[in-house]
């Protein structure tokens, strides 16, 4: 069996606009089950795929403060 979960995932959510996908990532976030966490890998691809520079620095930072304020 081939499954490629970047596909599948895609495939459930490619229909879905803006107050969908944020919904989706809310609930996932909420709810955190471990189960969510290779979709929401998926959108952050994306999000990191589609940023330019400046933006993928600013994704960096706030990662880290995030990071930080985590431990």
């Amino acid at each position: 069996m081939d499954l490629n979960l970047r596909k599948a995932i895609m495939s459930n959510v490619s229909d879905n606009n803006a107050e969908q996908l944020e919904a989706t990532i809310v609930d996932a976030i909420q709810n955190g089950e471990e189960k969510m966490l290779p979709g929401l890998g998926v959108f952050f691809e994306l999000l990191w795929k589609n940023s330019d520079e400046n933006e993928k620095q600013e994704l960096l930072e706030t990662l880290e403060q995030g990071v930080k304020q985590a431990q």
